[in-house]
């Protein structure tokens, strides 16, 4: 029996999550934890009796609490919530799905803690990957990635030397927006980018693919997940999402890892690592697959993407700044603030501004996320 925490067990990766326990009894739910859906976390915390639940907002655990008063559950609120549903003792491994930098802290805290990281939130390698890495080493915890590309990386490197890597090759879906214009984007609507021709996923990462900073990211965490060099990183842009991602080696072998886009494969396969089970859905059919394309990335329509390689080249607070401003301004996107084309422009202007420092500790990253913060609702909001 495997014993699991879920944190952002209410969003799509945590509701996928329990997709796989829900086939799998040889999981374990102990622990939840989420931002403020109450209704969904009642539900959750009914259906699979976790021992301890975490919410974020504090309306929302005092609603939570007095609905769970039967239960035998208890109920914790903020980060020191957090906090204990990641550390919890039973666990095993942690789902870290929580989005936003406040998952950083407690995956830090589950890892000195001895629990192995499905990691599926991007923020806590690009802007902690100095932190997280030798703590992964010190430690001895297994991070073992969520994202479809990275778990493609990863499934790619088994058999093979890390060391012999030439070249990863991350592939992008190009979004919504492929192909378009600068000019035909000044009139995207919140309800276009939220389109994406492939995927399933969460308002906040759908947009980012829609700019491709999604890509970026994942590009910086590929850098710290693989210890690979940034000219190590290659985009490619497949618009069928069949390849998920490949590695090259020093030979010029190259070993790609294929499937149907369905964000539950790499979750199963980090969460019984090294073993493979059945999973249940459609699997890819290569009569049916008509054709696969592929292409670079239109890097001056969508500048977020070098704008993201830019900011981790530079690295110490730079990937910190391109991230927090990515977040405010996707959440003033959402809500029909600012035009989709100013979330890149709000983006290169908070890089611009700042004087990045070297190798900051977790105190320091989170300060400069919070004057982030403060520059774009000051000069944006």
């Amino acid at each position: 029996m495997k014993k699991i925490g879920i944190l952002g067990s209410t969003g799509s990766i945590g509701t996928q999550t329990l997709d796989i326990v829900r086939a799998n009894p040889e999981l374990k739910v102990e622990t939840l934890a989420a931002g403020r859906n109450v209704d969904l976390m009642e539900q959750q915390a009914r259906e699979f009796s976790p021992k301890l639940i975490a919410m974020w907002d504090e309306t929302a655990y005092t609603e939570l609490k007095t609905r769970l008063a039967d239960t035998d559950i208890q109920v914790r609120c903020g980060m020191d919530g957090l906090l204990e549903a990641a550390t919890y003792p039973a666990i095993d491994t942690v789902v870290a799905a929580i989005v936003g930098m406040i998952g950083i802290r407690p995956t830090i805290a589950a890892m000195k803690a001895g629990k192995d990281i499905a990691l599926a939130n991007k923020e806590t390698l690009v802007t902690a990957g100095h932190i997280i890495m030798p703590l992964a080493e010190e430690t001895g915890a297994s991070i073992l990635p969520v994202d479809s590309e990275h778990s493609a990386i990863f499934q790619s490197l088994q058999g093979n030397q890390h060391n012999a890597i030439h070249k990863i090759l991350l592939t992008a879906s190009g979004g919504p927006f492929r192909g378009r214009t600068i000019k035909e984007l000044k009139s995207v609507r919140v309800e276009d980018a939220l389109k994406h021709p492939n995927w399933t996923m969460g308002r906040k990462i759908t947009i980012d693919s829609a700019t491709l900073v999604n890509k970026g990211l994942e590009v910086m965490e590929a850098k710290w997940l693989f210890g690979v060099d940034y000219d190590q990183i290659q985009v490619v842009v497949h618009p069928q999402s069949v390849i998920h991602s490949m590695v090259e080696y020093e030979d010029g072998a190259i070993m790609a890892q294929l499937g149907t886009p369905d964000m539950r494969l790499p979750i199963q396969y980090a969460l019984f690592y090294p073993d493979r089970k059945p999973l249940a859905g459609e699997h890819l059919d290569f009569y049916r697959l008509k054709q696969m394309t592929f292409e670079a990335p239109d890097t001056d329509t969508f500048r977020a993407l070098k704008l993201a390689v830019s900011a981790g080249k530079t690295g110490g607070t730079m990937p910190t700044v391109f991230n927090a401003a990515n977040e405010l301004a996707v959440a003033l996107f959402l809500e029909k603030k600012i035009s989709f084309l100013q979330i890149t422009d709000i983006i290169e202007d908070c890089m611009l501004r700042h004087s990045p420092a070297a190798d900051p500790d977790l105190d320091e990253i989170l300060a400069v996320e919070q004057e982030t913060y403060a520059h774009i609702r000051e000069k944006f909001s």
